[in-house]
């Protein structure tokens, strides 16, 4: 009994308990906030897009915990015998050395809270940022994590590097080269047909012939839109290609390729 009531008296052990009821206590906050914005994601607001929604949502969850673990450290600090008082009034001098150590932390702070006021993307939409292309996942208050369309990898981007942003459009270009030997009227014909075809795939919500897009060195191009979700525009590619070659094959058209002459002078 001696021996637990002197643990339970010993400085050192009043201090570690009630520094991990302060930690608990914020982790219990955050889990109630947590479930407060979830369920305002999951309300349909008048004055904002969903999209932009979650965006301003997961952005206060990001402030709110860098707040929480400020004020932990603070009263940890406290508890501990530290002069948070004094440590505070002498930030002034310090926060100069500071502000050069966190220079590019405080960037992409300040350039997240750009982001997110001046609408540049909401989570959720398909953007190409440098040479990524991805779905948005989380704006934070230092990166920006996207999910690469290409590779579904995971790709997370400081926030001050975000200087030009690209929002995907749900509209493709293909563009299909067909012989010049080939009649107007019946390249015309075949890709009505093979437009028509792609229409018919999973996740397409449209397709349309454009005509004539270009005129190549051994080709007339000829363009076709396909409509569909952003984030899924490589496997639409390749689903229209594939589509596009098999109708060209039953045809049997040949789709033409560089060739180069040659002329023997005597």
């Amino acid at each position: 009994m001696d021996f637990i009531k002197d643990v339970i008296e010993n400085i050192w052990v009043q201090r570690v308990f009630w520094s991990l009821i302060v930690i608990i206590v914020s982790v219990i906050i955050y889990g109630i906030i947590s479930r407060v914005i979830k369920r305002r994601e999951q309300r349909k607001s008048k004055l904002l897009t969903n999209k932009k929604s979650r965006t301003m949502n997961r952005m206060i969850k990001s402030i709110i915990r860098y707040i929480l673990i400020i004020l932990d450290f603070l009263v940890i600090l406290q508890i501990f015998g530290v002069d948070v008082t004094s440590m505070l009034a002498a930030a002034g001098v310090a926060g100069i050395i500071i502000a050069f150590a966190v220079k590019d932390a405080l960037q992409d702070i300040i350039r997240g809270f750009d982001i997110v006021s001046d609408n540049y993307y909401n989570v959720g939409d398909v953007v190409k940022i440098g040479t990524v292309e991805g779905k948005v996942l989380v704006v934070g208050l230092k990166t920006t994590k996207l999910e690469d369309i290409n590779t579904k990898n995971i790709v997370s981007i400081a926030n001050r590097n975000i200087v030009e942003v690209e929002i995907m459009s749900d509209m493709i270009d293909i563009d299909v080269p067909l012989p010049y030997e080939l009649s107007l009227d019946k390249a015309e014909q075949i890709l009505a047909e093979a437009t028509a075809e792609i229409k018919k795939q999973d996740n397409v919500t449209n397709s349309e012939y454009r005509k004539v897009s270009n005129f190549s060195d051994s080709s007339m191009d000829y363009r076709i839109k396909v409509y569909g979700s952003p984030d899924l525009r490589p496997q639409l590619r390749r689903d229209s290609l594939d589509t596009i070659a098999k109708v060209l094959a039953k045809h049997k058209i040949s789709i033409p390729y560089p060739q180069l002459d040659l002329h023997n002078k005597k």
